[in-house]
């Protein structure tokens, strides 16, 4: 598989991100109130802000989405190296697959920051913001609705207190999510002695022909 094929991945984990916004933010009401069921009660969308990073957490007003935005940008342009270096490393492409979903993901919440305050304007420019560029709030909309109640006494540290709301998040936060959950599930796969073994030879910068033809020959072997 050509390395171009994997930020392909990413484009598409972006499409699909951005048009799910973008068609949730037109034809949804906000809040409880527009709520629309999908797998019964405990599965919904449920349409939603988020102005600050994962599970609503913010940095300082009024630079923080600034300090935070900027450094979105920056990991997206390390991500979007790394993958093209483990690809003339001979990484697995299962690696590379799951750092493109990463990717993809990544680049879909930078967009919202950058540009939604600017596109949809006030409703979704961060409050008291001194420009709506970089202040964008993040739309999300995919809700595990567990049942209210408490955990058990029994249980350490957390006995006997009510069971936090399951946060609220979008199809980028999912492709991250499940780009991680890949990678750790499947680390002596990705990361055994035979990838190391490949990286102490990386393939030349210069010779793509031959790192493709490489490459897709040890992707036939793994199959």
């Amino acid at each position: 598989m050509k390395y171009w094929k994997y930020y392909l991945v990413a484009l598409l984990v972006i499409f699909i991100d951005q048009l799910s916004k973008w068609a949730v933010h037109h034809y949804m009401q906000p809040g409880m109130g527009g709520e629309i069921p999908v797998f019964g009660d405990w599965f919904k969308l449920h349409y939603t802000t988020n102005p600050g990073m994962a599970f609503g957490f913010e940095l300082p007003p009024p630079y923080g989405k600034i300090v935070l935005t900027v450094f979105r940008l920056i990991a997206v342009s390390g991500i979007s190296y790394y993958i093209y270096r483990l690809w003339k490393q001979r990484a697995p492409a299962g690696l590379l697959v799951c750092i493109a979903l990463i990717l993809g993901g990544a680049i879909g919440n930078l967009v919202d920051s950058i540009f939604y305050g600017v596109v949809y304007g006030p409703a979704l420019t961060v409050y008291g913001a001194p420009t709506p560029w970089l202040h964008g709030q993040v739309i999300d909309m995919l809700f595990v609705d567990f049942p209210d109640g408490f955990f058990p006494t029994s249980w350490p540290l957390v006995g006997g207190n009510p069971i936090p709301d399951f946060p609220i998040f979008n199809i980028a936060d999912s492709s991250i999510f499940i780009g991680v959950v890949l990678i750790l599930l499947n680390q002596t796969r990705f990361y055994g002695h035979h990838y190391q073994e490949q990286e102490a030879q990386p393939l030349a910068a210069e010779d793509e022909a031959a790192a493709q033809a490489r490459h897709d020959a040890e992707a036939r072997e793994v199959v």
